[in-house]
């Protein structure tokens, strides 16, 4: 089979739900993040897998998503939608019993004339400048909003994966003052506001790159492996060069291994001359450039000809790759492609 395997452990996703919720006190709920499909592991399984853990309250990005979850899920638990209440999404969030979170004077007014009664939150913007109603807005509607009673006020911090960021006390400060006295349930930290201390936890924390294995949670348990089959592998002389562009040039002996994946699967080109991959506990480099369905790896120093080599496990992680590529795990694990075999295993498998 030329198709690489993504192995995927629904019950490590399911245990670091249960440490991130544990770093809180009982009395802040644990939600769980699900968005772009669970950062590309499978809303479905993903959200039962959580449910079954103990997750009540899911966030998604936009409407789509939720019904999806909505789907897997059954009408127990509560699903929020952070893009709010969108021109067009007044069916699926009815229908489909999400709340959606918010973002200006005009989705206020959008929601209570489709939807009266509905249940929603608000997201409040304290310094991202990304969603969320700034002070100002808030300031006037605020009476208004909190006579109907919203289920949730939030905001989201922009540097809470640097500790010591002056940005993170600002936003807190900007979300008390919004929010002290109002008497609704409110939200502040995702994964990196959890690690930061009790006073960013509020009454819910809405963990997500840490459910799968991400830093900054960086004690989390493993989820995800990635294995891809060799297709061919050949020998180089000396001055032989490898791939698109000539990037790269052997300067001694070299067995080459050509492996079934590339950017077509999510692994960026980017990681052209710079990736590593393992066969057990060996590095096998990257070498010539990433190309659509196929990465060439020096396999020279291995005492055998592998069949399989492996970019994701316990020799690797998805930021140690994401390092390699210049960007963040978050971008390697939702970019990870839709050819993969995918092998779920745990509970909901």
């Amino acid at each position: 089979m030329a198709t690489a395997t993504l192995s995927i452990d629904l019950d490590a996703i399911a245990a670091n739900w249960r440490a991130l919720d544990a770093a809180s006190p009982p009395s802040t709920q644990t939600a769980a993040v699900v968005k772009a499909d669970a950062y590309g592991l499978g809303a479905d399984k993903v959200a039962r897998a959580l449910a079954t853990a103990g997750a009540r309250r899911f966030f998604v990005a936009v409407a789509e998503e939720g019904a999806k979850v909505r789907q897997a899920l059954g009408p127990g638990p509560e699903i929020a939608v952070f893009s709010g209440h969108m021109d067009g999404d007044t069916a699926l969030i009815r229908d489909y019993r999400m709340t959606p979170m918010l973002n200006s004077t005009e989705q206020l007014a959008r929601h209570l004339e489709a939807l009266p009664g509905h249940p929603f939150g608000v997201q409040l913007d304290t310094g991202m400048n990304r969603l969320g109603m700034e002070p100002g807005e808030w300031a006037a509607v605020h009476d208004l909003v909190l006579d109907l009673k919203p289920r949730l006020l939030m905001s989201h911090l922009a540097c809470s994966d640097e500790p010591s960021h002056p940005m993170n006390l600002q936003q807190l400060r900007s979300f008390r003052e919004m929010t002290d006295g109002t008497g609704v349930p409110r939200s502040l930290a995702a994964t990196g506001g959890i690690l930061l201390g009790p006073q960013f936890h509020f009454d819910l924390t809405r963990p997500g790159i840490g459910l799968y294995g991400g830093e900054p949670f960086v004690e989390a348990t493993p989820v995800i492996a990635l294995r891809v089959p060799v297709v061919q592998i050949r020998d180089l002389d000396p001055g032989e060069t490898v791939g698109y562009g000539n990037s790269w040039s052997a300067d001694r002996p070299t067995r080459l291994a050509t492996v079934s994946a590339g950017y077509a699967d999510g692994l960026l080109r980017s990681l052209s001359n710079r990736a590593t991959f393992h066969s057990g506990i060996k590095p096998c480099p990257v070498v010539g450039r990433v190309s659509m369905d196929l990465i060439t790896v020096d396999v020279s120093d291995l005492d055998h000809d592998p069949q399989e080599l492996d970019l994701l496990g316990p020799m690797q992680t998805v930021d140690q790759v994401a390092d390699r590529a210049g960007t963040i795990g978050y971008e390697i694990l939702t970019s990870l492609g839709t050819r993969y075999a995918r092998r779920y295993t745990g509970v909901g498998a």
